[in-house]
């Protein structure tokens, strides 16, 4: 029998990936070949590495901005350049099918397949399409959504909703381990901070103005992104990582409160966990604004508070986070309610019957 191979493809932010990472030990264990396209120098490539078994190849991306840059008159042929490197690598592994999580890196993959024949399944985590989504979903034959919402933005017959897939490593956290590496106790609630897999000068600034203040309520677990620990606030109670992968399960087992951007699959999967959080979504002037109607939309739900970014300071992070442990209980009830769905096995299942 011949092996089954695959093209995963997704970039330029850690949630862009992390679905390929629930998804691709399926296929691994299933015996499918599994590759990699993704940029030469993007977080997809340190979170790809890792794992055995599969093959990352680096390809030329350009960067879809909205706003004027001189970068965006090299971009058209980045983009072109990482096309026709798609188009080779793919007529090579001749895959059955290709799935792309998004991320400008997925553009050029998603063209070539399509010159290739080669059908194309995409995963759009947002509650609405973003530019690299918008521009790849013409050359895909699916189009799967997180949020029931997004489908009023997709073309009807490639549209489904199938819910939000959520890595299964973060339920087997261990809280032992947890404790040991951040010597912290059981005694005090453990407020974990991350601003996203880059980091966020902002949300770091803020924290560590408040930290006397938060440290009197709380032990802080702060992932503050590449180069930015500040060893002058070391203290107990309070650690810093720049980005933490495989121990992020055992320090959620350990977390009581969130705070965190409002990036879809990391509040899906700390909605799976039962984590109230504090929402401090990426501004219009930063983003497209995907994330502020992502937080919206968990707020409504009774799973989240917000604290938009043109209103963050020390004292409102402080203000807000207090206000979180307050309503944790009544939080956490309305958590207790909303039942993952059985999205992976979906997005699997769907994948192999574009294969076939």
């Amino acid at each position: 029998m011949t092996t089954k191979q695959i093209i995963f493809t997704g970039g330029g932010t850690a949630g862009h990936v992390m679905v390929n990472l629930a998804i691709i030990p399926a296929f691994l264990k299933d015996g499918w070949t599994v590759d990699y396209i993704g940029s030469k120098d993007g977080i997809e490539k340190d979170l790809m590495e890792p794992l055995e078994g599969v093959t990352y190849h680096p390809i030329s991306t350009g960067k879809l901005r909205r706003y004027f840059s001189k970068e965006n008159f090299k971009d058209p042929f980045k983009v072109l350049k990482g096309t026709w490197q798609a188009h080779r690598i793919i007529g090579k592994k001749k895959p059955a099918v290709i799935f792309s999580k998004g991320g400008f890196v997925s553009v050029p993959v998603l063209v070539a397949a399509r010159m290739k024949g080669v059908p194309a399944v995409i995963h759009e985590s947002d509650f609405t399409p973003g530019l690299a989504n918008k521009l790849a979903i013409p050359f895909a034959k699916k189009v799967l959504a997180t949020f029931p919402e997004t489908v009023k933005y997709l073309p009807e017959q490639k549209a489904e909703w199938i819910g939000a897939v959520v890595r299964e490593e973060l339920f087997t956290g261990n809280r032992e381990k947890g404790f040991a590496m951040t010597a912290f106790t059981s005694q005090k609630n453990v407020l974990l901070i991350m601003g996203g897999s880059a980091g966020s000068q902002k949300i770091n600034q803020a924290v560590r103005e408040g930290l006397e203040d938060l440290l009197n309520q709380f032990q802080v677990i702060h992932i503050c992104g590449k180069d930015n620990i500040d060893e002058t606030y070391a203290q107990e109670g309070y650690v810093q990582y720049e980005y933490v992968q495989d121990e992020l399960k055992d320090l959620l087992a350990i977390t009581d409160l969130v705070c965190s951007r409002a990036g879809a699959n990391a509040i899906f999967e700390f909605l799976a966990l039962n984590k109230p959080m504090l929402l401090i979504p990426l501004s219009r002037q930063a983003s497209r604004g995907d994330q502020i109607v992502n937080a919206q939309s968990f707020e409504k739900q009774g799973y989240a508070k917000v604290l938009e970014e043109e209103n963050l300071s020390t004292e409102s992070l402080v203000a807000s986070l207090l206000e979180l442990k307050k309503d944790k209980f009544e939080i956490k009830d309305k958590m207790n309610q909303y039942r993952s769905s059985e999205a992976k096995q979906k997005v699997i299942e769907i994948i192999k019957k574009q294969a076939n």
